[in-house]
């Protein structure tokens, strides 16, 4: 054990003096956290108590009081309104609803609504996705809140501005409850999604490149059969290179984990410590790969187009990229056969639907199982030259 400590401790400090390594492991993974966690931002709705979205409100100056309860419904759907007398003043506003101009004989576009007169509103949205749908489903529940409320009122034939106050006081006679079955099964997006998954793809990238090459490089000029000539046994030679990857894999992972929290404000969710434990068992189903890759690598350019290829593959059908909810169902299903799968679907477990512990356990098997597998193989297979 002693002699695999000794590899191990030197084999990571080269590793770590490596330019590539530290781009790779710990500068490319923030930028990668900070554009897809910026461009992904706006895919999922809203969490409860989030902050309120800038909404430009045109022409509502002396509007009258049907625009007053307009305001008040959207500020209900989360908008923090800004009124403008025109378009001028609010062209950087990326969400911007304009009130049509009264028509010819009325004040106001109130007075024209109650005399039955159509007034059309137009909602415009800079960007495009699901985000867009929301804002649009949100602006429209809005205005048909405040047609519902005139409809009731004109029922009683008394549609002043004190009544929409009376109104919206009166205790409801059917009311919906809302509450998620089970656990939040929302899609993951924005850093929630962004920075777990670089993460896992970044881990897998470093170790099957860079670690893999570094071992190819010292078969090549000749280190590994000198420490075949040594007296240390083949066992603590083949256990000090895994350390030394799985030494390099947990500190990029506490990196990424310390970054994400400070830096990008993720919120690891109550079971922090799990999530380490399923981190590292991917860093030591990884070391396990790489090791193997490098046995079976025969240069340098074969083990990183190799490494390159598989991360890239099993990134993207694993869910590292994006969210695998968003895909087929088959899509889904294979991506539970695949290692950074199991590692994804145990991040999203804990951290984006808040299940316990014993929810990932499994997954924590399978990766477990299959790093044993591997480092059976890369023991088996591992040669000094």
């Amino acid at each position: 054990m002693k002699d695999a400590l000794r590899i191990a401790r030197f084999d990571l400090r080269h590793m770590l003096r490596q330019r590539e390594t530290i781009v790779w492991a710990f500068v490319m993974p923030l930028v990668f956290f900070y554009f897809i966690g910026t461009v992904t931002g706006g895919m999922g709705a809203p969490a409860p108590g989030a902050a309120p979205v800038g909404l430009a409100l045109l022409g509502s100056e002396n509007a009258g009081h049907l625009v007053e309860q307009l305001v008040r419904r959207l500020e209900d759907e989360n908008y923090a309104v800004r009124r403008f007398e025109t378009g001028e003043d609010s062209s950087e506003w990326s969400r911007r609803l304009t009130l049509p101009a009264p028509p010819d004989g009325y004040a106001s576009f109130t007075e024209a609504v109650l005399d039955g007169q159509q007034q059309e509103l137009r909602f415009d949205r800079r960007g495009d996705g699901p985000a867009v749908q929301l804002d649009e489903m949100q602006v429209t529940r809005a205005v048909y809140g405040v047609l519902a409320d005139l409809a009731v009122l004109q029922s009683n034939g008394d549609t002043a501005a004190v009544r929409f106050e009376e109104l919206a006081a009166m205790p409801r006679a059917l009311q919906l409850e809302v509450a998620p079955a089970g656990e939040r099964m929302s899609v993951p997006s924005g850093f929630e999604q962004a920075v777990p998954g670089n993460l896992v793809l970044f881990t897998l990238l470093v170790l099957l490149t860079s670690g893999s090459v570094t071992l190819l490089i010292e078969r090549r000029d000749g280190v590994l059969r000198r420490l075949a000539s040594s007296p240390v046994s083949r066992r603590a030679v083949v256990g000090g290179k895994w350390l030394a990857r799985m030494g390099l894999s947990a500190i990029q992972i506490a990196w990424g984990m310390v970054a994400g929290a400070l830096l990008f404000g993720l919120d690891w969710g109550p079971w922090l410590p799990m999530v380490a434990m399923v981190l590292l068992f991917w860093a030591g189903f990884v070391a396990s790969l790489c090791i193997v890759l490098a046995n079976v690598a025969r240069t340098e350019a074969q083990a990183s187009g190799i490494g390159v290829l598989a991360t890239m593959t099993l990134a993207g059908l694993g869910g590292c990229m994006w969210p695998i909810e968003i895909t087929p169902d088959w899509m889904q299903s294979l991506a539970r056969t695949l290692p950074t799968g199991w590692v994804m679907d145990a991040m999203h477990r804990l951290v984006s639907f808040g299940q316990a512990p014993t929810a990932v356990l499994p997954h924590i098997a399978a990766l477990l199982v299959g790093g044993l597998l591997l480092g059976w193989m890369a023991a088996r297979t591992f040669r000094y030259q």
